[in-house]
């Protein structure tokens, strides 16, 4: 199933600052993970936001929710979740 997840991040002034870099990195090297997987397909930043939209292939809504809920950021985040079909026009045989 695919799915295009919108995440806007927002950490509050007094977090510790060396805790959101480890952060960071962590979910960096996480997501990348998720990649080289298959799970987190595509990821695009949204420009002027500290945000991103991205698309996961995932057998269902439990495995995405566990993906979310897993991400080091995730108490930080906003997210919005659309479930996706292929389009009968496109002309790509890999769209799920």
């Amino acid at each position: 199933m695919l799915f295009m997840v919108e995440m806007d991040l927002s950490v509050p002034l007094t977090f510790d600052q060396k805790e959101f870099e480890r952060l960071k990195l962590t979910e960096k090297n996480h997501f990348q993970e998720l990649q080289r997987f298959g799970k987190w397909r595509h990821i695009w930043r949204v420009t002027g936001h500290y945000a991103n939209v991205s698309i996961f292939d995932v057998d269902d809504n439990a495995e995405l929710h566990d993906l979310l809920t897993g991400l080091p950021l995730y108490p930080f985040m906003t997210i919005k979740v659309t479930p996706l079909n292929r389009h009968p026009s496109s002309l790509h045989d890999d769209d799920r």
